[in-house]
């Protein structure tokens, strides 16, 4: 199998089973997403080349937590 398709196999995994974490953890102590959310000034991207960009990693951090603040609400 190509490395990439596994990789991305992998991704909408991970990022299922973080949602569905994200959501149950919210839904039975609140504010989870909170902290999260507050915690993002501190996240960013670990390229060192060209196509770093902290602001769209906390773009797809916000996105995620958007996402689980719908689905779990």
């Amino acid at each position: 199998m190509d490395d990439a398709v596994q990789t991305r196999r992998r991704e909408i995994a991970t990022e299922h089973l973080l949602f569905k974490l994200m959501e149950y953890v919210e839904a039975h102590h609140p504010g989870l997403l909170d902290v999260l959310e507050a915690s993002l000034d501190r996240l960013g991207d670990p390229a060192d080349g060209g196509d770093k960009d902290d602001e769209a990693v906390r773009t797809i951090a916000r996105r995620m937590i958007a996402g689980a603040r719908r689905e779990g609400g």
